[in-house]
């Protein structure tokens, strides 16, 4: 079926409604996405307008942050993973990512946009933090200058782009602001980790190792997101994407730069609940508990350990379907990650002294799972949406010509 992309603002609004009456697989996703997203939102502004924050398993006492905290980190950083990966072409030049790059700045932006959804959900004034945080002006504080660089970051990307949109690739002004978007995701991203680094009151998220972490693990995320959504896009048939693009995914470049990211996620997880479980400085016993839950397991054994032997086994690491299983075990790994990290943390009640052998308990409740099910299906339904309108998969032609040579070899 022949198709033409949307020029103008206008144009895109009138092909996001022709989606509705559109019988493929990236409409399918669209109309689902958008069906989820508003029963989830209307469930949860229910909750929220009769129970308020009562309606989430938190408590001052005990587990402050939980499951929406956690998710807005686990999109926070999968967007700086997926800026940092377009960053290869657009910024250092390695022109055999560039079949990829536009697609990694809409997905960064969509999850951005989803993360940020949540967050404000699970916020009591959400509007407040338009003008109360950077009015404030707490900047001894890394919040300040997290929600700082990522509001930055999301203004940079949405520029970036918008010229690619236009087919600008190559100009100073879209080259000064690939650069641009490239630092000021790297100091989000550190900043998001030093939010939870900076704090010596809970011992297993203390330490400038946490922003390290949280860079290479975004990337990690980003990784498993742009090669599970490259496959989606052309319904998991290597055959229907362009020469370029086809050539990537059935490459070993990309596997081998993944593999080699969940080795380096992978050894750190470990080494730290190793160190954790061998102090006894109080507020560590978190790590006793987190070995004796069976999602620990799971995220490090099933999400990552196995990803990563899939990855360096040569008949899988080019072949489509085992890329597509491993992307998905670790974006599922991650999110466990993400909500064990932050859970973990506040287990163990600050401040108790050893005289007490427990930890708190914590289970999202259904307003907070329903809040998840906002972040993944607004997500997805505005990465379907850009994926239609937007020829995601485009680049420029001499840098897609040069693209296919590299991954010819």
């Amino acid at each position: 079926m022949n198709f033409t992309y949307p020029k103008t603002p206008s144009e895109a609004v009138s092909g996001a409604l022709k989606m509705f009456g559109e019988s493929h697989t990236t409409a399918t996703i669209w109309k689902l996405s958008v069906a989820v997203l508003l029963a989830s939102l209307a469930f949860v502004f229910y909750m929220l307008f009769t129970e308020g924050h009562a309606a989430f398993n938190t408590s001052s006492d005990g587990v402050n942050w939980g499951s929406a905290i956690a998710t807005y980190v686990f999109f926070a950083l999968i967007s700086s993973g997926l800026t940092i990966i377009a960053s290869l072409s657009t910024v250092f030049g390695f022109k055999q990512f560039y079949p990829i790059a536009k697609r990694c700045i809409w997905l960064a932006i969509v999850t951005l946009i989803a993360g940020f959804s949540v967050l404000a959900l699970e916020l009591g004034h959400p509007f407040r933090m338009l003008w109360a945080v950077p009015l404030g002006m707490q900047i001894h504080s890394p919040m300040f200058w997290m929600g700082v660089f990522y509001t930055i970051d999301l203004g940079l990307l949405l520029v970036k782009f918008y010229l690619m949109w236009k087919e600008d690739w190559d100009s100073p002004f879209s080259h000064f602001i690939g650069n641009a978007g490239f630092m000021a995701v790297i100091l989000a991203s550190g900043m998001l980790g030093l939010l939870f680094g900076s704090m010596a009151m809970r011992p297993m998220w203390f330490g400038s190792a946490t922003s390290v972490f949280y860079i290479l693990s975004g990337v990690l995320s980003g990784a498993a997101a742009i090669v599970f959504s490259v496959h989606l896009a052309y319904g998991f048939n290597t055959k229907n994407m362009p020469e370029p693009l086809r050539l990537l995914a059935q490459g070993d470049q990309l596997p081998k730069v993944f593999a080699t990211l969940i080795g380096i996620v992978l050894l750190f997880l470990l080494t730290r609940i190793w160190v954790g479980l061998w102090s006894n400085i109080d507020g560590m016993e978190g790590f006793v508990a987190l070995l004796k839950t069976p999602w620990f397991h799971i995220e490090v054994w099933v999400c990552l350990a196995l990803p990563f032997l899939m990855m360096l086994t040569p008949s899988m690491q080019v072949d489509p379907k085992w890329q597509v299983r491993a992307s998905f075990l670790v974006l599922l790994g991650m999110f466990i990650e993400r909500l064990q990290f932050i859970v973990a943390g506040q287990n163990v009640p600050m401040f108790k002294g050893t005289w007490m052998n427990a930890v708190t308990p914590y289970t999202p409740s259904l307003t907070e799972w329903a809040l998840v099910a906002v972040g993944i299906s607004a997500a997805l339904a505005l990465y379907a949406l850009g994926d239609r309108l937007f020829n995601l998969s485009d680049a420029p032609k001499v840098s897609m010509e040069a693209a296919g040579q590299l991954a010819r070899g």
